[in-house]
């Protein structure tokens, strides 16, 4: 079983729109980005 960890990412540019939030089942957030 493997340990539940957190994943940052950083980038950088201009959004072509707002972002999408939905969220999972399990209440964990999921966003979409345009660069």
């Amino acid at each position: 079983m493997s340990a539940r960890g957190i994943n940052k990412v950083i980038v950088v540019g201009r959004l072509g729109k707002d972002p999408e939030v939905r969220y999972i089942p399990n209440g964990g957030a999921v966003a979409n980005l345009q660069v």
